[in-house]
């Protein structure tokens, strides 16, 4: 797949970007060749291979998931100026 000027105007002009007409043939040149790059990567046979969320076996150190406060809801729809069923009422703010 080869860009030309046109292709680059309109992506330029779907991604708000400003560029000059003498850049336009090395951004044509440039992703052209990041085209051609995804469709050498979508020839490679990925069947076998398992997805995985992250390149490196890492594991990411959680804290466990303990109460550690006890529900203070009643207490601070108290001093809440409107609730009703357990939520708080505010003002419209969208017509």
């Amino acid at each position: 797949m080869s860009l030309d000027k046109t292709d680059v105007e309109k992506i330029a002009h779907l991604a708000r970007l400003a560029i000059d007409d003498d850049a336009i043939p090395y951004y044509a040149r440039d992703l052209t060749n990041i085209f051609k790059l995804v469709e050498q990567m979508e020839q490679v046979d990925t069947s076998d291979i398992l997805p995985m969320a992250h390149p490196l076996d890492a594991h990411q150190r959680l804290r466990s998931d303990v109460v550690k406060e006890t529900d203070q809801r009643e207490l601070f729809q108290s001093i809440a100026p409107k609730t009703d069923s357990g939520v708080y009422l505010v003002p419209q703010v969208i017509e």
